[in-house]
């Protein structure tokens, strides 16, 4: 069933379910996929996430589908919060499941506004100060810096590291209360890529002397704006006055069924995949993850963080693990036999191309596990959403060694077949244009959607 015939179907609706799929505006489309207004949102530019997406489109959903205290909503890829913070800002219940441990302690941050705001802001001073009396008293030349990886010694002087380190140390030492210390670790966290020498930007961390700034902020410095920072995003936040709701987070994966959420009681689901293209989430906070003292090295990583995470990467792959015969599983079959016989077809094709490239990137097994995984998905949010509600993704097609991969219809036609009534796409932007003089690139025209499917 097509994008067409479902809109006759929503047209033939009432009004009430009609302005739940109302076409978004240009304006309101081209930054819906991003994470572009959130950093400048209180709450939201608390961790820079450029895999989040847009606060503002969780905002109007909640309008168009009537959303009040009573209801609920489920992110199954929440990240950093973003759906989460939105529901609780607008008295809306959630659940937000994540899989990348350091991602879910963000996200925990920024949804716990429940602080004693006198002892919390004593806490940014007492940091400070003690942090600021050990680098004066020539603390900073006392610290080893030798444990720490060298892509982390990479990106700041010594000095600089120093301050960090000595800043990290207090937080843990002196201050006793678990959520005070969450927040002033995230508060050092966006000190992190602030106050490096090195590139930092999302989402390559690039230590080499010719991506190097001119000017190195002084750690210290930083972290104590962004505290402070921070605890004014709170008061703002909290001088809102909103009903009193349940915010649940969960660190788990989406393609398993968790107790919390209980058959037909979602109002709406709401999220952004991964998305097909391989970004690996692992190794865009490995600057973080290594100086935190989580993970030291590609193996830990590995382990910790990309086997916990549904296959969207090449960098997840162990190639000797898969059988290069049946790459696209049966479930894919009796869900939809047309998705199953373009996607071996295709995936046979990335098989064939990749011997010919230099990487010879598995993109064939990536894209066939990647579809698996999200029928996985798609079954867990169906059975916990209500009769006549929706399951809303912000997603991407893609096109590995020029090899087009129509996700969004792909995951609608899926969606048909394990029980949702139709589905409608909505583009909102396209997308790849900056590589079009690339020559290794492909030249195959992306863009960015909205999938709904309605349950």
């Amino acid at each position: 069933m097509g994008t067409s015939v479902a809109q006759e179907k929503i047209n033939k609706q009432p009004y009430e379910v009609r302005r739940r799929h109302m076409v978004l505006s240009e304006e309101q489309a081209r930054e819906y996929g991003t994470f572009k207004d959130s950093l400048r949102a209180p709450i939201h530019r608390w961790f820079k996430y450029p895999a989040g997406y847009s606060y503002q489109l969780i905002e109007t959903k909640i309008r168009q589908y009537g959303l009040n205290e009573k209801c609920w909503i489920l992110d199954p890829f929440v990240g950093c919060g973003t759906t989460s913070v939105v529901a609780k800002a607008q008295g809306v219940n959630s659940i937000g499941i994540e899989a990348h441990p350091f991602v879910f302690q963000v996200a925990q941050t920024k949804v716990c506004w429940e602080y004693d705001l006198e002892a919390l802001e004593r806490s940014i001073n007492e940091t400070v100060l003690e942090a600021t009396e050990v680098i004066q008293n020539g603390g900073a030349k006392a610290v080893d810096l030798s444990h720490l990886p060298k892509l982390v010694r990479k990106c700041y002087s010594p000095e600089n590291l120093a301050r960090l380190v000595i800043i990290r140390d207090t937080i843990s030492q002196c201050v006793s209360d678990e959520r005070i210390r969450r927040f002033l670790n995230l508060a050092l966290t966006d000190t992190l890529r602030t106050a490096a020498k090195a590139a930092t930007g999302w989402p390559y961390i690039a230590p080499t002397e010719m991506h190097q700034r001119t000017i190195e902020k002084d750690g210290l410095e930083e972290f104590h704006k962004q505290a402070w920072r921070m605890y004014k995003d709170l008061r703002a936040v909290l001088s809102q006055k909103k009903a009193k709701v349940d915010c649940i987070l969960i660190e788990g994966d989406a393609r398993e069924s968790h107790p919390e959420i209980r058959d037909g009681t979602i109002d709406l689901a709401i999220t952004s995949p991964p998305y097909l293209n391989n970004y690996d989430y692992a190794d865009r906070t490995r600057l973080e993850t290594y100086f935190f003292g989580m993970m030291s090295s590609w193996g830990e990583i590995t382990r910790g963080i990309r086997d916990k995470l549904m296959v969207a990467a090449t960098t997840q792959i162990r190639r000797s693990e898969y059988d290069e015969d049946h790459l696209v599983t049966d479930d894919i079959c009796r869900a939809s036999p047309t998705v199953y016989a373009e996607l071996a077809d295709k995936v046979k094709a990335l098989t064939e191309v990749r011997l010919q490239k230099g990487g010879r990137k598995s993109y064939d097994i990536m894209v066939g596990v990647y579809f698996d995984d999200m029928l996985k998905v798609l079954k867990q949010v169906y059975r916990a959403l209500k009769k006549d509600s929706d399951f809303v993704l912000v997603l991407g097609d893609s096109a590995p060694y020029g090899v087009h991969i129509p996700t969004e219809e792909y995951l609608g036609q899926l969606a048909l077949g394990i029980g949702f009534s139709f589905y409608m796409v909505e583009v909102l932007r396209e997308r790849g244009r900056k590589w079009a003089n690339n020559p290794q690139r492909h030249k195959v025209p992306l863009k960015e959607s909205i999938l709904t499917l309605i349950k």
